[in-house]
């Protein structure tokens, strides 16, 4: 890989929870991650999950030369192509972007159904970052018999509305905030998506802490 580029990493994303994630995760989670510094510029794309999807070739065209890897992350739902698999979009939109000159430096990650579904895992970080912390009936439980979280279920069917739900049972106002601080404080592990579990990956494979395979 050419070490000549001003930036490691270029992202797209459709929102300021996705970048702030993003942000928390290349900033505080290094060590955990197990990837060096970062390079970045992280791309919030005015027309969210459906630019993302539709325009990430032409947003990102005039980084080709700036930038080593590219990423595009964005949601399933809201994305306009919810008829199709989170897959095939990744693949669609990978695909334009190799055609379009990033070949095989370029990554999409499809977030089914979108990122809410990164919050929940069983950590007691959750509780506290969402102002859960000492509260009874404690979180999981409270989800659990308002019908958000079924019993056995790795997650809630419906992440973001268990998220909204959540915050204002307890007056906790919404933020972007919220998702850089679980990006920053929950362990790694505990996030069984099987996306993140992907970015997690790519993120290694693209930024190892060694100079190996850089």
């Amino acid at each position: 890989m050419n070490t000549g580029f001003p930036l490691d990493l270029v992202a797209l994303v459709p929102g300021k929870d996705e970048q702030e994630t993003l942000e928390g995760l290349l900033s505080e989670r290094r060590e955990s991650l197990q990837i060096r510094t970062v390079r970045r510029e992280i791309l919030v794309h005015p027309r969210l999950d459906p630019g993302c999807f539709h325009e990430a070739p032409a947003v990102l065209q005039s980084y080709q030369d700036r930038a080593a890897r590219a990423l595009v992350l964005f949601d399933h739902e809201g994305s306009g192509q919810e008829d199709r698999s989170a897959g095939a979009l990744a693949h669609e939109v990978e695909s334009r972007l190799s055609e379009s000159g990033w070949e095989d430096r370029a990554c999409v990650l499809v977030v089914q159904p979108e990122l809410e579904a990164w919050v929940w895992s069983d950590s007691p970080e959750v509780d506290a970052v969402l102002g859960w912390g000492g509260h009874i009936p404690q979180l999981r439980p409270w989800l659990a018999a308002q019908g958000f979280w079924p019993q056995g279920q790795a997650k809630p069917l419906r992440p973001k509305e268990s998220f909204l739900a959540a915050l204002r049972e307890v007056h906790t106002r919404r933020s972007s905030a919220i998702f850089r601080q679980l990006a920053e404080k929950v362990g790694l592990e505990r996030c069984q998506d099987r996306t993140f579990a992907e970015l997690k990956k790519i993120l290694k494979s693209w930024f190892p802490s060694s100079s190996d395979g850089v």
